[in-house]
């Protein structure tokens, strides 16, 4: 266990320390972990703690694009208590994890392109720390995986991930999810590219793709667009019918809809 030194600018020298239970949870879940303290050379009254999850994302500003870090939830686990001089003390927390935050593993393993952690904040003698970012790996809800796995078995090959700034309809983050895969199979004669979205609820989820499509001798390259909905008690097939429409779909259309 690795303890970080808080406010020493105002002489305190409390150490803390946040150990997730399980760094790997899904949308939907409650994000367990146990906060340790070790207090200074004086007693401090600890004002609360509260657990920060945020996510890197990509902001387009005119001709540019750079990333910040937005936090997507704020919760507070422990009110006022008193940390006496040398004493340690610790505080489980659990935490929901809400239905759209995106997908940052897969199969065990990070997705390249996402930054997910969890911030513990401190609220001490009048004053905010807030500390380092511990790494937060969401794995894809079943059905989510389904859609992911009914893709790699079409032939589409993963490109990366990243989150772009903005609310899509149905969603209350301020920030989506792109999941990006080369065009491979049959789908390679038609598209270039395909992205993935997702807008996850408890009951059930909407599927967004945007494909580049391909251009022809007389015709430009352009995107199409389709969306769905799956419900988590539809049977595996039901997902891939529509999954395949939907690919369908954006093969046959021309221009936006």
């Amino acid at each position: 266990m690795v303890f970080r030194k808080l406010m020493a600018a105002f002489g305190a020298g409390v150490e803390v320390d946040t150990v997730l239970t399980g760094r790997d949870v899904r949308p939907g879940e409650l994000l367990r972990g146990v906060v340790h303290f070790r207090g200074g050379k004086s007693d401090y009254k600890v004002e609360g703690i509260y657990i920060d999850l945020t996510a890197v994302v990509e902001v387009e500003s005119g001709d540019s694009e750079y990333k910040t870090s937005y936090s997507f939830q704020r919760t507070q686990v422990a009110g006022t208590f008193q940390l006496a001089a040398g004493a340690q003390h610790q505080h489980p927390f659990e935490v929901p994890i809400p239905w759209e935050t995106p997908i940052s593993a897969v199969g065990g393993h990070p997705l390249h392109g996402m930054k997910l952690g969890v911030h513990t904040e401190l609220a001490l003698a009048g004053a905010l720390d807030k500390g380092d970012l511990d790494p937060l790996y969401v794995s894809p809800l079943p059905a989510q995986n389904h859609v992911l796995a009914a893709l790699d078995r079409m032939g589409f090959r993963f490109k990366g991930a990243d989150l772009e700034r903005g609310t899509l309809y149905g969603s209350t983050m301020p920030f989506f999810q792109e999941i990006e895969y080369y065009a491979g199979g049959e789908w390679r004669r038609r598209f270039n590219e395909l992205e993935l979205t997702f807008i996850a609820g408890p009951h059930q989820m909407d599927v967004i793709l945007e494909a580049d499509k391909k251009g022809g001798f007389l015709t430009s390259g352009h995107d199409a667009y389709n969306r769905f909905t799956v419900r988590y008690d539809d049977p595996p097939q039901a997902a891939d019918a529509a999954l395949q429409r939907g690919l369908e779909a954006m093969a046959r259309r021309r221009g936006w809809f």
